[in-house]
C-alpha cells in the first residue's frame, strides 16, 4: 500500500556517504536546480524542503555564533559560575585553593562534559524537528556535513544525535551510504501497530487498575496535571502533548506489574510514528478528555472499566483521528 501523501515532493537525490570528510564539495540538488550554497539559510539536507523564515529577518554575519553555541557558552558559564559558589572560591585560583590542582581540572572537565552533552541535545532536538514537520521528507537522505554547516557545529554531535534517532525508528543507517529518514508506516504497518496496541494496553490497564496503589494513583495524576494543550499544529506546538501521551501510555504499562509488556510497548515508539502521518491535529482536548476517564477508571480499582476505557481510546485513535489519513 502506498505511503500517505507527503506535503513534500517524495523524491530526493542520491546523497553522499556519512564518511566524507570537513570541507568536501556541497551537497547538489535535484537535476535543473541551482548547487547548494554554503551560505547560511540554505537547507542542508537533501530532498527536503526549506524551512520558512520570517519576512525582512536579517541573516546573522559571517562567523557569528550559532544558537546551539549560544546555549552550550551560557550552559558552560553557569556551571562555572555554581561551582565557584559552590565551592566558596571567587576564581580558577580559589578553585585550586580550595580542591587542589586535580580537583579544579576535573570541575573543568565536568564543564566540557556538559557543555558537549548540550551541543549534541540541541542538534538532537532540531533534527528530530526537521523530521516530524517533514523539513526533512520521509525516506530522504540525511547529509551529515550539510547539517553540521547549517548548525555551524562539527559533524560529531550530528553524528551522535543521528545515532539517537536510529534508535528511535526516525533514521536509518545504510553501509557507505550514510543515514535516511524513515519512510511513513505503510497502512499494513499502522494497522499492524494498532492490533500490537489492542492486545497490550487494555490488559495492562486492567491490571493496573487490579494493583493499584496510592503511589500509583500519585503518578498517574501527576501526569495528567503535567499534560498541556498544543499551542500549534506543528511539531513545536505539539511536542509537550505527544511527550506526556507518550509517558502516560508507558506509565500505566509499568503500573501493570509487567515490565515485558512496559518494554514491548515503548519499543513500538508509536507515538512519535503517529505524529509523522500529519493528520488533523486539532485533537489535545479530545485525548485529554479520554485519558481522564483512564485515570478515574484506574484509580477508582474497577479493572472492566479500566479495560473498557483503553479499547476505547486505542480505537478511536485508530479509526477516527488516524486511519482516515489512508482513504
Amino acid at each position: 500500500m502506498a505511503e500517505p501523501p507527503s506535503q513534500t515532493d517524495p523524491t530526493g537525490p542520491a546523497e553522499t556517504p556519512a564518511t566524507e570528510a570537513a570541507g568536501t564539495a556541497p551537497v547538489t540538488e535535484a537535476a535543473g536546480t541551482a548547487p547548494v550554497a554554503e551560505a547560511a539559510g540554505t537547507s542542508p539536507v537533501a530532498g527536503t524542503a526549506e524551512p520558512a523564515r520570517t519576512a525582512g529577518a536579517s541573516q546573522p554575519p559571517a562567523g557569528a555564533p550559532s544558537i546551539v553555541e549560544q546555549s552550550a557558552a551560557a550552559l558552560g558559564a553557569g556551571t562555572a559560575a555554581g561551582a565557584g559558589a559552590t565551592l566558596g572560591a571567587g576564581s580558577a585560583a580559589g578553585v585550586g585553593a580550595a580542591l587542589g590542582a586535580g580537583a579544579a581540572a576535573e570541575v573543568g572537565v565536568d564543564r566540557r562534559v556538559l557543555r558537549r552533552q548540550m551541543l549534541v541535545d540541541d542538534v538532537y532536538e532540531a533534527i528530530k524537528t526537521m523530521l516530524m514537520d517533514h523539513v526533512i521528507r520521509p525516506g530522504a537522505r540525511i547529509s551529515i556535513d550539510g547539517l553540521a554547516r547549517e548548525f555551524q557545529v562539527s559533524s560529531t554531535p550530528v553524528r551522535e544525535a543521528l545515532a539517537r534517532l536510529e534508535s528511535e525508528g526516525l533514521a536509518v543507517k545504510e553501509p557507505l551510504k550514510g543515514y535516511r529518514a524513515t519512510p511513513l508506516l505503510t497502512l499494513e504497518e499502522f494497522d499492524d501497530l494498532y492490533r500490537f496496541r489492542l492486545l497490550l494496553e487494555p490488559w495492562a490497564a486492567r491490571r493496573a487498575a487490579e494493583l493499584i496503589s496510592p503511589d500509583g494513583r500519585a503518578r498517574l495524576e501527576a501526569e495528567l496535571a503535567n499534560a498541556v494543550e498544543p499551542t500549534s499544529i506543528d511539531y513545536a506546538g505539539y511536542k509537550s502533548l505527544t511527550a506526556h501521551d507518550n509517558r502516560f501510555h508507558s506509565l500505566i504499562a509499568s503500573l501493570s506489574g509487567s515490565e515485558q509488556v512496559r518494554l514491548a510497548f515503548e519499543r513500538t515508539h508509536c507515538h512519535l510514528h503517529i505524529f509523522r502521518l500529519h493528520y488533523d491535529r486539532d485533537i489535545g482536548p479530545e485525548v485529554l478528555t479520554e485519558h481522564r476517564l483512564l485515570v478515574d477508571t484506574i484509580t477508582s480499582g474497577d479493572p472492566t472499566a479500566a479495560e473498557a476505557a483503553m479499547t476505547r481510546h486505542i480505537e478511536n485513535s485508530m479509526t477516527l483521528r488516524l486511519r482516515r489519513i489512508y482513504d
